[in-house]
């Protein structure tokens, strides 16, 4: 059995209260193991979101319990909760938030900033990392120079460069052209390893079968589970 790296067990989430409370997620458990490359799906409104903010730790759910690592978080202070995501998972979105005044090294390189390195050892890691998406050439770049592919590709390696166990991508396709968004899938397939899951979360029912395993989602559930291959 490979390890299980997050866990939700019956997990809810709501807004409001009374006649305004509203239920993002209901009664939903889920296991991300060690090697998956899993594609969370669904229309706006299905929960996605409220799922991406339980796995990413940044938020707590209003029932159930989530686990990272062995670790329950669900009932951890904010600064308990953001050691465990530092360690833990990595993060890329849609829009890519780098820093324009930086080039593509200095950008990666802010993950590290608050770890215990060296700036030599930040910037070989950082490179190895811009490496590893293709784009070590480029690192003397900065955003206003890159196309958008390539700045997506410079959000990856800042989220891969703290060797998180968990990589979340939001809509990573969303903003990219066609060429670019399969570019950026076959990355992503490939930083999936023995030790690590990549988790994706969009509304494209074509980039979630790019996934080897597609978790499906309609009105605050999980509706299937499948493995695609």
């Amino acid at each position: 059995m490979t390890e299980v790296l997050m866990r939700l067990d019956g997990v809810s989430r709501c807004y409001g209260s009374g006649d305004a409370m509203v239920w993002a997620l209901r009664d939903v458990s889920l296991s991300i193991h060690a090697g998956d490359f899993v594609s969370i799906v669904g229309p706006s409104g299905s929960g996605k979101s409220t799922m991406l903010g339980l796995l990413g730790c940044l938020d707590s759910p209003t029932s159930g319990s989530i686990t990272v690592g062995g670790t329950e978080v669900t009932g951890l202070a904010d600064g308990a909760r953001t050691h465990v995501r530092g360690q833990s998972i990595g993060f890329v979105f849609q829009q890519f938030h780098l820093i324009p005044h930086l080039d593509a090294l200095g950008n990666v390189e802010t993950a590290l900033l608050y770890r215990d390195l060296k700036p030599a050892e930040r910037r070989e890691r950082s490179l190895e990392s811009l490496e590893r998406v293709g784009l070590g050439h480029r690192a003397d770049h900065r955003p206003v120079q890159l196309s958008g592919g390539e700045q997506q590709r410079v959000a990856l390696a800042r989220a891969l460069v703290t060797q998180p166990k968990i990589l979340l991508a939001d809509e990573p396709t969303g903003a990219l052209d066609t060429r670019n968004a399969a570019n950026v899938m076959e990355i992503l397939a490939g930083l999936q390893s023995d030790e690590r899951a990549v988790v994706i979360v969009t509304h494209d029912n074509g980039i979630a079968n790019s996934a080897a395993r597609k978790v499906s989602m309609l009105d605050g559930r999980i509706v299937s589970d499948e493995v695609l291959r």
